[in-house]
């Protein structure tokens, strides 16, 4: 098998590790080839069975030494391509991650890198890779999309409950047909709450705007960049690899606030999409630049959310103040020139409420409900 045999087993291999499936083509393999070094293929090899491996099962899978497999998972885990980590039980596992969702081009973009050639050449590779898988999407529209839009939700929705323009309280309607089971894990609901429940906090630079930055397209909506937070081991990570820096509760919520302000979503995920098991990361997203964004999505967009946003028509003065900062463009004014909403299109962030000046917007509490929205077809 030669190399270029090798980057392509290797591509397969790396497709197949969770994320988003990508099909190795060209660009992908040109990629790979930043990150992976040709006398690494053979370890890449060895996670083709098994994505997630102890020491001792690398040991029989790769047939090198324990000193040569922690060389070489050094060097790869410092350029994003395997999750070095104890589990639960303190056994340090080594896990091979995909190119996206979440993994090297997530990681890569989270650090602060160097405006250079070599990282201008790997943001538009990215960008080219992102492209062909859009095309791809678009000339499988019909037989993709419905198989798509059946997929669990990526993140979930945590709310903003702060007016800013009036230093109020935003109002919160708790729907009557709300009524968890008692043996069901409710997830934190309030941002501030959620910082409070870790003691190991990282922050890195939002890495689609890093990302769009590096294209030559910046956000349309912030300078804010260093607000992309890790928790826990993602958190010793991304910190350990130079992805993050360690922060304080404290920062963490200074950030937060400025996300809010910027009318930034919070977006929480969960370890395998499961929400009753504890925040692994929130992403604070703009609607141009992040891959859950209406505005840059390839593929359905599936969010998790308890709630929903209610206008008070007779405190609007139909400013549109919503409207501009609605992440999913459901809000809208009626002819009437009061602000309406898509329940179908609204995630329950908060945002328009946030930011509206007469604090006229209300946020409904019920069950968790799914919003799905679907790219265009072209």
């Amino acid at each position: 098998m030669n190399i270029d045999e090798k980057y392509k087993k290797a591509g397969e291999i790396i497709s197949t590790a969770g994320g988003t499936p990508i099909p190795v083509n060209d660009t992908l393999i040109k990629i790979l080839k930043y990150f992976i070094m040709e006398d690494e293929l053979d370890f890449i090899t060895a996670f083709n069975e098994k994505k997630s491996q102890t020491m001792e099962q690398l040991k029989l899978s790769s047939g090198l030494s324990e000193e040569e497999i922690n060389k070489k998972v050094k060097n790869l885990s410092h350029r994003g391509v395997i999750f070095n980590q104890p589990n639960s039980k303190g056994l340090m596992v080594f896990r091979l991650l995909p190119l996206v969702n979440v993994g090297t081009f997530e990681y890569t973009f989270m650090g602060k890198i160097e405006k250079n050639e070599r990282n201008r050449e790997i943001s538009l590779l990215f960008d080219k890779l992102f492209a062909e898988l859009e095309q791809m999407v678009q000339t499988n529209y019909d037989a993709l999309i419905p198989h798509l839009s059946t997929l669990p939700p990526v993140d979930r929705t945590v709310p903003i409950f702060d007016n800013k323009p009036k230093n109020e309280k935003i109002k919160i309607v708790i729907d009557q047909e709300i009524s968890a089971a008692a043996d069901k894990i409710v997830p934190t609901k309030k941002v501030e709450e959620l910082i409070q429940k870790f003691d190991e906090i990282a922050v890195g630079h939002c890495f689609c705007r890093h990302h769009k930055d590096m294209s030559g397209t910046p956000c349309k909506q912030t300078n804010e960049r260093e607000n992309c937070f890790t928790f826990g081991k993602s958190a010793r990570f991304t910190s350990e690899q130079g992805f993050s820096r360690m922060i304080s509760k404290d920062e963490a919520l200074v950030i937060l606030k400025k996300a809010e302000d910027a009318g930034l979503v919070h977006k929480a995920y969960h370890p395998n999409f499961d929400t009753s098991k504890d925040e692994t990361s929130i992403c604070n997203c703009c609607r141009c630049c992040c891959a859950n964004g209406v505005d840059n999505m390839i593929i359905p967009i599936a969010n998790a959310t308890n709630f929903l946003s209610v206008v008070n028509t007779d405190l609007c003065i139909g400013c549109g103040n919503c409207v501009k900062h609605c992440h999913t463009y459901a809000a809208y004014l009626t002819d009437d020139k009061k602000a309406g909403r898509k329940a179908e299109l609204c995630i329950g962030c908060g945002v328009c409420a946030h930011l509206c000046p007469q604090n006229a917007i209300s946020m409904i509490e019920g069950k968790e409900r799914i919003v799905r929205i679907k790219p265009k077809k072209k």
